[in-house]
């Protein structure tokens, strides 16, 4: 019978040659396995925090040294008179040599590459030593950069091209630079005579919902051993199997047939539920004595990428079909959620995951300048119902495309590839994030009708990596959809054409900085990236300053260090001037930064939903936020901050990502008096409104649409039954916004009309609210805090709070006082009279609700 065993006791580890923080020769003790040097060196004090204040520059030296791990192990009698003899390295960061005792056994060059080593010859019983050696990463590349040559990029040190490894370390625009290095991954090792050495699951579901099931493995050697193949339900009981299966060549195959409604299908989360099954694979030899045994979960579903033409618009859709199902994507992008990755646990990326759904999310990108995540990661993606959109490890580049390098590269994709294939969230395979931009901006080769080349021989080589070798790899071992690139058009479009592929969208912050009310005319087929930056919670700041008052403001050199985008200021403070009238105090600037990010995201779901007006329609398919979570304590585009702390701007996506919600807009007309004049003209506002279903039954509701005028007490109402088609946005009404008279002059300035619309249910119960106010803000003359009249009513037991005001308030922001911050069911809050709001609150313990809202008096 095969055996494995984990090798994580007993590591120490020693700055080779000694240097800033060790002696020559001097060796501590490992506290975690897996780890890298980064963590243990902070587990002994021995470097300062890199994410607080300006450590991050005190550290660089780690990736320019080398490090070395070693441990003692014993091999009993057993385990070397086993026929096979393996050490297993599921992961080694980066470029290492690997001695077992004073053999050298192997040697590293891949950060995403898993190694099996036979050690048989070398393996003694008794005390057995193993050391790994790592050079530095950032050195290395810099060596290999000279031999192959310095290509373009965005981000990060060019030599990163060359290295494969993850790309964020070299730094990023949103995190720093921390060159990890060590045995990031576990270490085994295993016996055995005959091994499992591939399994692979083919669960395909028809157009009918009728599924087969493909069971294909391979086994290390061919010895007349019979196998036998078991599915199972997710209880564990048997579904179908098959026994006694001979074994030739190495290979064996199984396959079952089984008739819609025989087992359960996977649904993405809100449509269906996520049963997961699993296959249970025995290998005995000719005697009946079990020799290995592997279990796979999957799951049974049918995906597809649908890009057809659509009525009444050029272009093609690009959109994921679930079950028949076509899905609306919302979500968001996700980064590593860690600099120091041996920190993630299980439970931590759950409580990241279970935002996202509870966000009302049901997709996320695993963005290619990061890592192919763990299988913790997916397997809670698997369960939750999210939908998973995976790019190979390639971003922001003109990577090269020597044989060494492509070498790597495959099999990299092929063991990513295995390891991934079988997990129902994953929908999609993506070559890399923004690699064709890049060649688009620098006009290198790109001949987008060329579908024959091999590309190595021009200046964009890694064409043959996107076009040749990935998708050769991914159709080769799965059935996963593969695209060339995210972005990426086809059909002989630049990446940058709205009508066809997947769109990053950054004209709203980089490019041509538009305002964020033309996210409409910005719409893309599916926008896989988008974004606005905003702070995090006033206490992530305060530990990145790490007590010192001194750095406390806004341009402070600390609190620039902790944001790592180009430009950054002007950026934040283009969108804030145009928008709000601001303070400078660090607790004004965090509010305001905070609500700019929840009303540019807010508008980008809302309008682009809108798009989403059903079958041959689907002209925006999907809305991935520019991202979700952050690596480090830092000032981002990110919508949770690295403590799990939601900003605004999270519950702010939620309202809008609703099964059901009501959007509108104002307009302004304006008709000159005829073609010759200027100075004679009306202005008409328009407004219209619409509704948003997610689910797959049409819902007949009420529309009420409230407006009020901020300074007086007018008001008017109307209210009309509507039903909102299915998986759809529905047009509810169009005409003048109530209240606002035509204008004929630029200097009559327009009344103050803010008009709130609801969907009610028949039992009276808000299925969706929004309230549209006129913008930009900065130009609104908001009234006294006690005209406004906020009521905030806590329960007896502390767990809810109600919210009710006088007069309609705005970007209504909760907090108590103290360091524990509260966890709250809702922010950026709008509120109108006679519509109050219940938030759900733990951690208040007797503690006063704190508010801020625009124009509340406070700065």
């Amino acid at each position: 019978m095969a055996t494995a065993r984990e090798l994580h006791d007993g590591w120490t580890f020693t700055q080779v040659g000694g240097g800033q923080v060790m002696k020559e020769g001097e060796w501590l003790p490992v506290k975690h396995f897996p780890t890298t040097v980064h963590v243990e060196l902070l587990g002994y004090q021995r470097i300062p925090d890199p994410f607080i204040g300006l450590h991050e520059w005190d550290v660089q030296w780690i990736g320019e040294a080398e490090w070395a791990f070693c441990t003692s192990f014993t091999a009993s009698e057993a385990e070397v008179a086993s026929d096979n003899i393996d050490l297993v390295f599921d992961g080694l960061d980066t470029f290492a040599v690997v001695e077992l005792n004073g053999h050298k056994i192997l040697e590293t060059d891949n950060q995403f590459v898993g190694h099996r080593v036979p050690v048989k010859e070398h393996i003694k019983a008794g005390e057995n030593t193993l050391v790994l050696t790592f050079s530095s990463a950032f050195r290395k590349g810099r060596e290999i950069e000279k031999e192959h040559g310095k290509f373009n990029l965005w981000n990060g040190d060019s030599s990163r091209l060359h290295v494969r490894k993850a790309q964020y370390n070299y730094g990023w625009d949103w995190g720093p630079i921390l060159m990890t290095v060590g045995p990031w991954k576990p270490i085994r090792l295993e016996t055995y005579t005959t091994r499992i050495t591939d399994l692979d699951i083919r669960s395909r579901v028809n157009e009918k919902l009728g599924v087969t099931i493909d069971v294909t493995f391979e086994l290390s050697r061919d010895d007349h051993s019979v196998a036998v193949v078991s599915v199972k339900d997710p209880e564990g009981k048997l579904v179908i199997g098959q026994s006694n299966i001979p074994i030739k060549s190495h290979k064996a195959e199984a396959h079952f047939k089984l008739s819609p409604g025989v087992v359960d299908l996977w649904y993405p989360v809100g449509y269906g539920k996520q049963p997961i099954y699993s296959v249970e694979l025995q290998i005995t030899n000719k005697d009946g004595h079990l020799l290995d045994t592997k279990t796979q979960k999957f799951a049974l579903r049918r995906a597809v990428v649908v890009q057809d033409e659509l009525e009444g618009q050029e272009g093609r859709s690009f959109l994921f079909e679930i079950n028949n199902i076509r899905i609306f994507c919302g979500g968001s992008n996700w980064i590593p959620a860690d600099s120091f990755l041996t920190r993630l646990t299980a439970e931590k990326y759950r409580q990241w995951l279970q935002l996202l759904v509870d966000g009302n999310q049901n997709m996320i990108r695993v963005w290619g300048g990061g890592i192919y995540e763990a299988d913790a990661f997916y397997d809670i993606c698997d369960e939750l119902g999210i939908l998973v959109w995976q790019d190979f490890m390639f971003g922001c580049g003109q990577y090269p495309a020597y044989e060494s390098f492509t070498k790597s590269v495959e099999v990299e994709a092929e063991q990513n590839v295995k390891r991934l294939r079988h997990h129902p969230s994953i929908v999609i395979f993506a070559g890399n994030n923004e690699d064709y931009q890049v060649a688009e901006s620098y006009k290198l080769e790109l001949d987008y009708s060329d579908e024959k080349s091999d590309f190595r021989k021009t200046n964009f080589p890694a064409r043959y990596i996107y076009e040749r070798l990935l998708p050769s790899v991914v159709e080769r071992l799965s059935d996963i959809h593969y695209h060339r690139s995210s972005p990426y058009s086809g059909f002989g479009k630049e990446t940058t054409d709205k009508r066809y592929g997947d769109l990053h969208q950054w004209n709203v912050w980089h490019g041509s900085q538009e305002p964020w009310h033309n996210w409409d005319i910005l719409a893309g087929r599916f926008v896989s990236e988008f974004g606005m930056q905003g702070y995090p919670n006033i206490r992530t700041v305060d530990y990145w300053l790490g007590g010192d008052q001194s750095e406390r403001y806004p341009q402070s050199r600390t609190n620039c260090n902790h944001n790592k985008a180009d430009g950054f200021e002007r950026r934040i403070e283009l969108y804030l001037m145009e928008n709000f009238k601001h303070a400078f105090d660090i607790e004004s600037y965090v509010y305001y930064t905070q609500i700019m990010q929840a009303e540019t995201l807010a508008s980008a779901y809302r309008l682009w939903r809108r798009n989403w007006k059903g079958r041959g329609k689907e002209y925006t398919a999907g809305a991935l936020v520019w991202q979700i979570n952050d690596c480090w304590p830092v000032t981002s585009w990110a919508i949770v901050d690295y403590f799990l702390r939601p900003k605004p701007a999270y519950f702010a996506i939620k309202r809008e990502l609703r099964p059901y919600t009501v959007g509108m807009t104002r307009k302004e007309k304006k008709t000159y008096a005829d073609e010759l004049s200027s100075a004679f003209f009306t202005i008409e506002t328009v407004l219209e409104v619409w509704g948003t279903n997610s689910t797959l039954e049409p819902k007949q509701a009420t529309l009420e649409v409230t407006a009020f005028d901020l300074h007086s007490d007018w008001r008017e109402r109307f209210s009309q039954a509507v039903t909102l088609a299915p998986n759809a946005a529905t047009e509810l009404w169009q005409g003048a916004l109530p209240g606002q008279p035509t204008r004929t002059k630029l200097s009559e300035v327009p009344r103050t009309i803010i008009v709130s619309a609801r969907l009610l249910d028949a039992d009276g119960s808000v299925l969706g609210r929004y309230a549209n106010w006129p913008e930009p803000f900065k130009y609104v003359h908001f009234p006294t805090r006690e005209a406004v009249g906020l009521q905030i009513d806590v329960s007896s037991g502390g767990g809810h709070i109600t919210l009710s005001a006088k007069k309609p308030i705005k970007g209504l922001i909760l907090d108590v006082e103290g360091a524990e911050d509260a966890t709250w069911s809702d922010q950026a809050i709008d509120l109108v009279p006679d519509d109050p709001q219940v938030v759900s609150v733990q951690g208040l313990n007797g503690r006063k609700v704190l508010a801020r809202f625009l124009g509340d008096g406070s700065a």
